[in-house]
């Protein structure tokens, strides 16, 4: 009898989960066809790549990682963000961030999945990806890097699905959730968190040919430019809810968060300012892709306006954040969090993948740009994100506030 009322509680819970969903104001139904024409131009963009091979993208044998990698090394640092608010919230009590937690898990969740989908569309033919698959593949585990990345990113994304779903169909029954249910995988998620990013900087640390990634601040610096880029989107996502539904955060959360993300932007600069003396106070041969990136090499140069534009922009972000006057007037917030955000995505993207490919160990030379069917896909795997986030972050305020209203 339990078993069948707990299937009928779960039906519920589904069916009004769904009716939430797609249940809203003219704009949000117009927001949800903007994420669905988001992915349809993915879709196309992915049939063309599908019929074509990656000779559809701009991608070589020289730049065999392009925009999709790019983004992808971004995103895992967005999706390990989440812990910025998960340590304070439970293991110092932190009832303020407590109360926005679920918001940066599910910011996690759809960041992963993105991370995900990036990797499946650089595969090139969609079959390769039953190789990696345990009983069917080979894994390669544990001496492949790649292995332990699948392990960790799938593992965090369920920690992070798993962990809040109990939590709000808790709160969907007006029940307290039960810690030791919980709690523990808590704890664990921590841990995990910088294990997703760091075994990420090891993929790209680990490989001898390629000199501009052997750098030992490359995990730490990729966490400094993960706590500072993901709060920061947290905190845009934050904005959002404030303005367009009925569970209101508070301005303390904001200066909160805002200073998680000044510390880290600028363990992140003072980390890139030592890297750059590095490669250029005493140049050698293995200075070639820093001298690309930086100031062109041979005539190319087309990241060279891009690598500039993103260290100025994340100085500016970083200075409107941290300078007093500014701290409580929201409209400089704003601004701030974008500059923050686009410049450590166009660093930690393109103007790290790229240069770490070239010159080749054979010393070639190629410029790259995304082609236009990267650019498609792109968008709508970005898309999809929105819309999975959208998807599970509308049912759980809507419960959230339910339940602090009755308690």
């Amino acid at each position: 009898m339990n078993q069948v009322q707990s299937k009928k509680n779960l039906v519920t819970f589904i069916k009004d989960t769904l009716a939430w969903n797609f249940s809203g104001s003219t704009g949000y139904q117009l927001y949800l066809c903007f994420t669905l024409c988001l992915m349809v131009t993915g879709v196309y963009g992915y049939f063309i790549q599908f019929k074509q091979g990656l000779v559809a993208t701009n991608m070589s044998n020289i730049v065999s990682w392009g925009f999709y990698i790019s983004n992808f090394t971004f995103l895992v640092g967005v999706a390990a963000a989440a812990v910025m608010l998960i340590l304070p919230a439970y293991i110092f009590n932190d009832k303020d961030l407590h109360k926005v937690v679920i918001i940066g898990e599910v910011v996690a969740v759809g960041a992963l999945i993105m991370c995900m989908s990036f990797v499946f569309v650089d595969l090139g033919r969609p079959l390769q990806f039953w190789h990696l698959i345990p009983g069917i593949g080979q894994l390669n585990f544990p001496s492949s890097l790649l292995a332990w990345d699948i392990l960790v990113l799938n593992g965090y994304l369920a920690l992070n699905a798993l962990i809040p779903a109990y939590i709000v169909y808790c709160h969907y029954h007006n029940r307290e959730p039960v810690g030791k249910y919980y709690k523990p995988f808590i704890f664990i998620s921590i841990g995990w968190a910088v294990a997703i990013h760091m075994v990420t900087a090891f993929l790209y640390q680990g490989l001898p040919a390629r000199p501009f990634w052997n750098n030992p601040l490359m995990g730490p610096r990729f966490l400094a430019s993960a706590f500072a880029a993901g709060p920061a989107i947290i905190s845009l996502v934050l904005h959002v809810v404030n303005s367009a539904t009925n569970y209101k955060i508070e301005n303390k959360i904001f200066n909160k968060l805002r200073i998680i993300i000044v510390v880290a932007a600028v363990i992140n600069l003072l980390m890139l300012f030592s890297e750059i003396f590095k490669e250029f106070y005493f140049p050698t041969h293995h200075s070639q892709s820093a001298i690309y990136l930086f100031f062109g090499l041979e005539g190319h140069n087309s990241l060279v306006p891009w690598i500039w534009t993103a260290i100025s922009i994340n100085l500016l972000g970083t200075l409107i954040l941290a300078f007093n006057p500014f701290r409580e007037r929201q409209i400089f917030l704003f601004p701030a969090l974008i500059l923050i955000i686009v410049g450590i995505w166009i660093e930690k993207g393109i103007g790290l993948i790229v240069p770490g490919l070239v010159p080749s160990p054979m010393g070639e030379l190629i410029d790259y740009a995304p082609s236009l069917v990267e650019l498609m896909i792109t968008l709508g795997i970005v898309g999809l994100g929105m819309f999975v986030i959208t998807m599970l972050l509308k049912p759980a305020l809507i419960i959230e506030k339910e339940y602090e209203k009755n308690h």
